[in-house]
């Protein structure tokens, strides 16, 4: 079994949090074949990561994934006990997806001042606010997200709140972290989590690697330029 993933992906980094809280040691974890050059979509017909190939049957989507492995791997269990804890992670796990992961990926193609369309970060920003004002509802007081345990909540929050930390700036918006005192409390702590810290030292790399790579970039476009003029 191979999970196709990339270090700053965020939906890659919350199956790789899984893997490590399960305990698992027989999923290798590989950069997808043909990423960047557009032929990975040979492979996966959506051409996102994560991909889980079981073998050339292949298994996309993050959400879908994580369910997966849930039902494959029983032992060391990130949902719930009974139906309602379950249901309560996953409300949780699907704020974090949809209104934090699925925006801040999106307002990612922001980033760039010249070409930044105002309406569309205060959009998609706000529906991260959003989030986070239901996170402050939802979020539990004792260092996880639901149920005192880590679970699959703690999972999709973790590069959830990592890119809001990180990135969000970038688009000229103050990181609304602190403002969420419960948000806020929980983030500090979960960082402590052994599974949590060895997922956001791969999303640390992933950015470093990705700001270097914009730099370098950057710096080609503007050598063409002046040679140009």
């Amino acid at each position: 079994m191979k999970l196709y993933s990339g270090d700053l992906s965020p939906y890659s980094a919350k199956v790789r949090m899984q893997i490590y809280a399960k305990g698992l040691t027989d999923i290798e974890i590989a950069p997808p074949p043909g990423f960047m050059t557009g032929e990975f979509h040979k492979t996966s017909p959506l051409a996102r990561i994560p991909v889980l190939d079981l073998g050339g049957d292949l298994i996309p989507e993050s959400e879908v994934i994580s369910e997966y492995l849930e039902e494959v791997y029983p032992q060391v269990r990130l949902l719930g006990a009974t139906p309602r804890e379950t249901a309560a992670i996953r409300t949780v796990s699907r704020i974090a997806d949809i209104y934090l992961l699925n925006n801040m990926f999106m307002v990612l193609g922001q980033a760039r001042a010249s070409t930044r369309n105002s309406g569309v970060v205060d959009l998609l920003t706000g529906q991260v606010i959003r989030g986070l004002k239901a996170l402050e509802h939802y979020i539990g007081e004792d260092g996880f997200a639901v149920s005192g345990r880590l679970t699959l909540a703690d999972c999709t929050l973790v590069p959830a709140l990592f890119l809001i930390e990180n990135v969000i700036d970038t688009v000229g918006v103050a990181n609304p972290i602190p403002d969420m005192p419960k948000v806020a409390a929980y983030w500090a702590a979960i960082q402590t989590n052994e599974h949590a810290a060895a997922t956001l030292v791969e999303l640390h790399h992933g950015l470093v690697e990705r700001r270097e790579l914009i730099a370098k970039m950057a710096a080609k476009e503007k050598a063409k330029a002046a040679a140009g003029a």
